[in-house]
């Protein structure tokens, strides 16, 4: 039997290989046989940790959408009104799927397959009561969950279709931000407010120094380097 230190080690070295395959390959077109060949690990051994692919997509998912909100809060400012903090961290999600498109496979994945989409679902539903409840009071936490369910559909919509010369990336950002924002009762004025406040910023170049930040978190939690080239 393995020993808790070679089973951490054998799992380190999978969620290593699949960050890399998955982000050189794309999602749907990294087999299990790829992963056990870079990650030296044995049939056994994957299937006594992950029982399927996607097992890893959820836990990559669960580290991914921690780690992105929170680097954001920081390069925005954490003390920023929660609203407009929704407002930075949903477009630059939409503009992280827009930087590689086995990137925006990744994602699209993640708010496709039954198990993550729960899990973004009941994680986002608290965030969203927290942040929206001045503007909806009386709703439960089981409104919310609902609303997310409708305003999670909007994100995979948008996410899945690339940016082009006539639906740009930041009419994109504002199309969304003017659904979502709605949805949750924002007056029109301040979404207005927070629309300018986007359209000011650089999100292509906030969204690249976030993932930078993530493949450092990344090298980090599973002690080794990657060397992808994951921008277009």
């Amino acid at each position: 039997m393995a020993s808790r230190y070679e089973k951490e080690d054998s799992k380190r070295r999978i969620l290593s290989a699949c960050v890399q395959l998955f982000l050189e390959k794309g999602y749907q077109k990294t087999t299990t046989v790829e992963i056990l060949k870079k990650a030296d690990v044995t049939p056994s051994t994957f299937y006594n940790i992950y029982h399927t692919k996607g097992s890893i997509l959820t836990e990559l998912t669960e580290f991914m959408f921690g780690n992105q909100f929170n680097i954001s809060g920081k390069i925005v400012g954490e003390e920023t009104n929660p609203v407009l903090l929704y407002a930075v961290e949903t477009c630059l999600q939409l503009t992280l799927a827009e930087l590689n498109e086995n990137l925006r496979e990744i994602y699209v994945e993640a708010y496709t397959v039954p198990e993550n989409i729960e899990l973004i679902h009941k994680k986002t539903a608290v965030q969203l009561q927290k942040i929206f409840a001045p503007y909806l009071p009386g709703y439960s936490a089981s409104d919310f969950y609902e609303m997310e369910i409708g305003t999670a559909a909007f994100m995979r919509g948008y996410m899945a279709r690339p940016c082009d010369m006539y639906f740009t990336l930041e009419r994109k950002l504002a199309r969304f931000l003017s659904m979502s924002l709605s949805v949750f009762k924002v007056p029109q004025e301040e979404q207005e407010a927070i629309l300018s406040y986007i359209e000011n910023l650089n999100i292509r170049e906030i969204a690249n120094k976030v993932m930078q930040q993530l493949f450092v978190t990344l090298e980090m939690k599973y002690e080794k380097g990657f060397n992808i080239q994951w921008w277009r």
